[in-house]
């Protein structure tokens, strides 16, 4: 047993008795954990509000081994993100981001693209709930999209599922850009013909495609609000690709079409 230092980002707590708590942290060094918090329910703990969810946190644990859980001894805030509350679009946007890394990764399998990613897509997010970002209401939801689309589609990236989103991938083919259609058993674009027998498969628009095409380069200074109509493609598209590869349904998903994001 050991004691490490590392950055986390809290996705979930849980009581584990009167004065403890479980926490799941992504973090910086080892990618997901579970560490055990102990007097971390006390209004007087020391860990203060740095296991809050959604907080980004210094943290020090002592790492155990034969599949016991971490214990955690320090933890301190370094973001609490408080824009993320005054904003339910935002907040929204962030609880689905948290569900993605606790259900869908694996425990101590490290990601430093996917933590600071995380991290800027929060923290984006939390000024535009600030008014840091000067923007109506329309363009504020347009925002939150385009960093949630962005972050999904390097969070598949770094998973290993990467949608193929030029070629077909029954045939191998070049689509009709006017008959593009989206498989998520595929894992990515058919030609009309493969597609018949697919029943996973949609149609999507030109447009769509092209917005999709252009988020892997693009940076988060560089995204463009995303008009309505395209958005709710987009989220068709990500929604119903992530859970055909999660084996169930996103439970903040429901949340995400009503709002547009």
């Amino acid at each position: 047993m050991s004691l490490e230092k590392t950055e986390s980002l809290v996705l979930r707590t849980v009581d584990w008795s009167e004065t403890s708590r479980i926490s799941t942290l992504w973090t910086k060094k080892f990618g997901k954990i579970r560490a055990l918090a102990k007097g971390g329910r006390r209004l007087k703990s020391s860990f203060e509000n740095a296991l809050d969810l959604l907080t980004h946190c210094s943290i020090v644990l002592l790492r155990k081994t034969s599949g016991s859980l971490d214990l955690l001894t320090e933890a301190q805030v370094l973001h609490g993100f408080s824009g993320l509350r005054k904003d339910l679009n935002a907040l929204h946007a962030s609880y689905y981001l948290a569900e993605l890394l606790s259900e869908w990764t694996e425990d101590y399998d490290p990601n430093p693209v996917i933590f600071e990613q995380a991290l800027l897509a929060l923290a984006t997010w939390s000024d535009l709930g600030d008014g840091k970002v000067c923007a109506g209401r329309e363009e504020r939801q347009g925002r939150i999209a385009a960093v949630l689309f962005r972050f999904e589609f390097i969070l598949l990236l770094e998973l290993g599922f990467r949608p193929e989103l030029k070629m077909c991938t029954g045939c191998s083919g070049e689509v009709d850009e006017f008959q593009n259609v989206f498989s998520p058993a595929g894992g990515g674009v058919k030609c009309r013909t493969c597609s018949l027998a697919d029943r996973t498969s949609f149609k999507i628009s030109s447009e769509s495609l092209q917005v999709l095409i252009s988020l892997e380069g693009v940076s988060m200074e560089n995204l463009q609000i995303i008009p309505l109509q395209i958005r709710k493609e987009l989220r068709k598209i990500f929604g119903r690709y992530i859970t055909y590869l999660m084996g169930r349904r996103p439970k903040l998903l429901t949340y995400l079409e009503a709002g547009c994001i």
